[in-house]
């Protein structure tokens, strides 16, 4: 089988340059989460901050200044995972705390949640998207099914990360940490991090004959959890203060102890009982429809 390279497939930059090794890719994840919370907070926290960035057609969608009729005009085709139960608690638990400091922020709906796996068009017309979706559909390379096939991957850490524009629930690739509710989870295991999965299904959705325009390559596994519509009821610092204080929370109940064990709900086991979805249409807040496995 011929060597993957990073000319063919954008994933294969940071498993080559870990040398392959998964402590080393979800320092990766680790390094560009708080790196990039430090610089938003920084933004944010400035006098010269301008407000938040309002999602302009989420405001004619949903919200005080709702418009009847308004339709999302973009289009888009991707491969998400669904969390489980316990993901989707977490994040609830999450968004309350957020919504005292915040009552104004639009909140993700829990059967909207996801992770996005990969993009493979968006911001496109409907008959751009179903075309993408006959070429995948009628493909003798590839099987939408195979997709579901894929060895399952461990995503540990959850931490805030937030921007002027929206909030997420992040999480890192696991690297070897002891599962209590897998037993045998460790090592060997995540030796196929989250991030190869996303390299894969970049491979196979391009083996399909479809041309990848994804907008993230970038090392994150987050889920959008809130949305600002509006700049009423957020008091910056206070927020702030608030990311914090949920972030201690979040490490101390659910990151890996010292002897490197998680604890129970500490973990989301991408692709398990939820498997992956691919979705078309309207999507951008966690809508669109299913495209069924042939």
């Amino acid at each position: 089988m011929p060597v993957k390279t990073a000319e063919d497939n954008p994933f294969q930059v940071l498993i080559q340059e870990t040398n392959n090794d998964p402590a080393e890719i979800q320092a990766c994840y680790e390094s560009h989460r708080v790196n990039r919370n430090k610089q938003q907070s920084t933004t944010i926290l400035a006098e010269s901050f301008p407000g938040w960035s309002l999602d302009e057609i989420l405001k004619r969608l949903d919200g005080p200044e709702k418009e009847e009729g308004f339709v999302d005009p973009r289009n888009c085709l991707v491969i998400w995972a669904k969390p489980p139960q316990h993901i989707r608690d977490m994040i609830a638990f999450v968004q309350n705390e957020l919504k005292d400091v915040a009552p104004s922020l639009w909140i993700m709906p829990p059967e909207n949640l996801h992770t996005t796996v990969l993009e493979v068009a968006h911001s496109l017309t409907k008959e751009q998207i179903d075309n993408l979706v006959h070429v995948l559909e009628s493909s003798e390379n590839m099987s939408a099914a195979e997709i579901a096939e894929y060895p399952l991957t461990r995503l540990v850490k959850p931490m805030i990360s937030f921007d002027s524009a929206a909030m997420a629930l992040s999480f890192v690739p696991a690297a070897g940490e002891t599962s209590n509710e897998q037993g045998n989870s460790g090592s060997d295991s995540d030796q196929y991090t989250y991030h190869h999965l996303r390299a894969d299904v970049f491979d196979m959705v391009r083996k399909a004959g479809i041309q990848v325009a994804s907008r993230y390559i970038h090392p994150s596994a987050h889920l959008t959890i809130a949305r600002f519509i509006n700049q009423n009821g957020f008091v910056v610092k206070r927020a702030e203060g608030e990311i914090n204080e949920v972030n201690k929370k979040l490490e101390s109940e659910f990151w890996p102890r010292g002897d490197g064990s998680i604890p129970d709900g500490g973990e989301w086991i991408v692709g398990g009982d939820r498997g992956f979805v691919i979705q078309r249409g309207r999507l951008w807040y966690g809508g669109g429809d299913n495209v069924a496995y042939s």
